[in-house]
């Protein structure tokens, strides 16, 4: 890892009156596969939608490389209407719209980018299927195919294995391992279950009473904090 890719400079984000955060300092490496634990309502996916820039922040500075190389974002699949008669490919194509000029049809490289993504998560024989024929696990590999299309640095999960049988979850984070470890991805995800994230990983970043830190998973500090 080679310094910090997110600083947060007393970061303060609220609804209306409820301040949710306060006065987040942090640095988060390049290169870090980081999950983003606390208790429900703790502020981690606030804190990481705030990264992204997709709330507004009440007080403080986050600076992020985003304005030059637009992160990946992987919500929980939910989101997703499975109704809409979309297929697996159309679904993983909406990552370049950052990148598309409007109206124009895509690129032979655009192509290219689509299936290699697709690959990537062994989802190309289900290219063709609608989201909602797709199990849990495969929703979530779609969706972080998407993610991955447009080339970004920094991922960003809200939950992403949440809602997932254990096989799935394994597969999943699997790959956001193998993202990390062998293409210096850098991972930042909340994530609900801290011993699952003790095997992966040897820091967190644990949001707690409005506050945020990373810790060492090692040291038994994030359990007794």
């Amino acid at each position: 890892m080679s310094g910090s890719i997110i600083t947060c400079e007393d970061v303060c984000v609220a609804y209306g009156r409820t301040e949710v955060l306060h006065q987040v300092n942090l640095e988060i490496p390049e290169g870090i596969f980081l999950p983003f634990t606390g208790p429900n309502g703790s502020g981690k996916t606030s804190l990481l939608r705030a990264m992204l820039g997709l709330i507004p922040i009440r007080r403080g500075r986050i600076h992020s490389p985003f304005h030059q190389n637009t992160a990946g974002y992987v919500p929980q699949h939910k989101v997703i209407d499975p109704l809409f008669p979309v297929s697996v490919r159309q679904i993983v194509g909406m990552g370049l719209y950052p990148k598309r000029r409007r109206f124009r049809p895509l690129s032979a490289e655009q192509r290219d980018a689509i299936e290699n993504a697709l690959a990537m998560l062994d989802m190309a024989e289900h290219a063709d299927k609608t989201f909602r024929e797709l199990s849990g696990g495969m929703k979530q590999k779609t969706l972080i195919a998407r993610a991955l299309v447009s080339g970004p640095d920094v991922i960003i999960m809200d939950e992403p294995t949440s809602e997932l049988d254990e096989q799935s979850e394994r597969e999943v984070l699997g790959y956001l391992l193998k993202l990390n470890r062998e293409q210096g991805k850098t991972v930042l995800m909340a994530h609900h279950d801290l011993e699952l994230m003790r095997t992966l990983t040897s820091s967190m970043c644990q949001v707690r009473h409005g506050k945020a830190a990373i810790v060492s998973i090692g040291d038994g500090g994030p359990a007794n904090a």
